[in-house]
């Protein structure tokens, strides 16, 4: 039977070069349109499936691989593979640092094999999440604006407004191929939203969450991994956004400016760094020993609530004054003057808990997001400074 390669469909990135020979199936990634921030054409983002592969060894080859964006992060890299788009696992794969092709080898034990980057989050997947979580009790959904192509720009509204309530953000999927940020945030929902959760409820007595679980619809639906539909990265336009250029960031930053904002997540993912990590706003010009305590205290409650969770490894800090604040968390930290982090998961595996047939995954993404929870919970009282008469205190309880 012939090998059928196809990418027509949600979040789908592949281009044929040659799939006679199931084992020497050579492919491309298809670029993300050019990027004139980054003065670059980002691409390392892949889903595709292949029909007509049962009981074939498969041979996969991914022939501009070397020209991605981040060609350092494939060394170590497995690539993700499922028959049924439910259960992922990791297939053996392959770097070669001379030709610059990432080969990926698996025996099919069935018709039809989607491989991807990550497993995906599918479009009709954040449908259903809108739906489930807006439902709940409590809980708001706000259309803040449309893309450019059209879709909604949701945010959900996760408890009740009040003067003295502290403003808590997360956002995901400004840079769409990193889909573990909206497994990350499912996670984070659910349990935020569960009646049942000591937690969840203490924190909704003293907070109001703004919750946008993907930023990015148009790049995450057509395949990207960095830009939007006109080329933009998100993560680069929190200076001076446009309706024409950045709608996304534009209506995000109008609804911020609107609520205000006393903490805020920004979740992503790493190609290249094998852990989990935050990265702080240290190098913004108002970041101060308040800031600082805040952080350690984020940092230090995150560490007790996940062993998936450390401090030690990540990017290197911002000297002082000198933070791109064309980045979100540095410009909305500074902005608000505000506790700011962007979280960031592996595309690999956490080195400290590596999981050899799933590595870092759907599940374990969706429990670190209900994680968070924790250490959010703990620094909630000292958030922002008193304006009004003493609030009653929280007395904190690990949960």
């Amino acid at each position: 039977m012939t090998v059928k390669v196809s990418a027509k469909f949600d979040a789908g990135n592949i281009e044929v070069v040659d799939a006679k020979d199931p084992k020497n199936i050579q492919l491309e990634i298809r670029p993300d349109p050019y990027c004139k921030g980054d003065d670059i054409t980002h691409f390392q983002w892949f889903h595709f499936r292949l029909t007509g592969v049962q009981n074939e060894h498969l041979v996969v080859k991914l022939v501009n691989a070397g020209k991605s964006s981040f060609p350092e992060a494939w060394p170590g890299y497995r690539a993700c593979a499922s028959y049924d788009l439910k259960e992922w696992f990791r297939v053996n794969t392959t770097w070669d640092d001379k030709t610059g092709v990432i080969e990926m080898q698996h025996m099919s034990n069935h018709d039809a094999i989607y491989f991807a980057y990550f497993p995906p989050y599918s479009y009709v997947r954040h449908q259903e999440l809108i739906a489930r979580i807006h439902a709940k009790k409590n809980v708001r959904l706000e259309v803040i604006g449309d893309t450019l192509d059209g879709y909604d720009l949701d945010v959900l509204r996760v408890g009740h407004p009040g003067m003295n309530k502290r403003v808590i953000w997360m956002v995901a999927r400004q840079h769409p191929g990193e889909a573990m940020a909206e497994w990350f945030v499912e996670g984070f929902l659910d349990r935020l939203t569960d009646p049942h959760d000591g937690a969840s409820m203490r924190v909704l007595e003293h907070a109001v969450f703004y919750v946008m679980p993907n930023v990015n619809p148009d790049g995450s639906i057509r395949g990207h991994l960095r830009t939007n539909a006109t080329g933009a990265n998100l993560n680069r336009e929190w200076q001076d956004p446009t309706l024409e250029r950045s709608p996304e960031v534009y209506h995000l930053l109008k609804k911020m400016d609107a609520v205000g904002c006393d903490l805020f997540l920004d979740i992503h993912g790493d190609e290249e760094i094998p852990f989990n990590f935050l990265a702080g706003s240290e190098g913004i010009p108002s970041f101060n020993e308040r800031l600082r305590e805040l952080q350690n205290t984020f940092m230090t409650a995150f560490v007790r609530a996940s062993p998936d969770f450390q401090p030690k490894n990540g990017y290197t800090v911002d000297e002082p004054g000198k933070a791109n604040l064309a980045i979100s968390s540095n410009g909305v930290g500074e902005r608000f003057k505000c506790l700011s982090y962007t979280l960031e998961m592996p595309f690999k595996d956490t080195q400290d808990h590596p999981d050899n047939v799933h590595g870092w995954s759907i599940d374990r993404a969706r429990h670190f997001g209900a994680a968070i929870l924790q250490p959010i919970y703990e620094v909630v009282p000292n958030l922002r400074q008193p304006v009004h008469k003493r609030e009653e205190d929280i007395t904190v309880v690990h949960a």
